[in-house]
């Protein structure tokens, strides 16, 4: 039977590497981030066919757009009764997530019936689209992300 030389004892290596990276971490400036953006979804607020085909009405909470040098898109937008977002290819990853309502959404080809709580995970390359169903509206939020940031 071999015995194996003894290993040096774990804590004092963390404390070294530990030690190491605060030593890098102080040579080396962070990049400032921008301050945060406060936005009050009432001063995004407009009325506007939705996109896609412009078929029926809804509200659209430009939440995003408020936000200088973004890397994504996050909306709320509610379809009125009778309005969808068209078909459309996208370029990148897309989440629509619903508040409150009844939709269809769709990706190549396939519906699915979604409401209140459900996220469609859409991804890029895919035709998508999504529809309000029934009595009452359907709000949903829009998440993806931007090619480059917004200036």
């Amino acid at each position: 039977m071999r015995i194996l030389p003894a290993v040096a004892p774990v804590a004092p290596i963390a404390a070294l590497v530990a030690a190491t990276m605060l030593s890098a971490a102080a040579q080396t400036p962070a990049a400032k981030a921008p301050p945060m953006v406060i936005v009050d979804e009432k001063t995004v607020t407009r009325d506007e066919p939705p996109p896609h085909g412009a078929i029926g009405m809804s509200t659209a909470y430009r939440i995003s757009d408020a936000a200088p040098g973004r890397a994504m898109e996050f909306r709320k937008r509610t379809l009125h009764v009778g309005a969808e977002i068209g078909l459309h290819v996208i370029d990148h990853d897309e989440v629509y997530y619903v508040l409150e309502g009844e939709g269809a959404v769709t990706s190549d080809g396939k519906a699915q019936k979604i409401g209140p709580g459900v996220a469609a995970y859409l991804y890029s390359g895919a035709n998508v689209g999504i529809k309000q169903l029934g009595a009452k509206p359907l709000t949903i939020i829009i998440a993806y992300p931007l090619k480059e940031r917004t200036k």
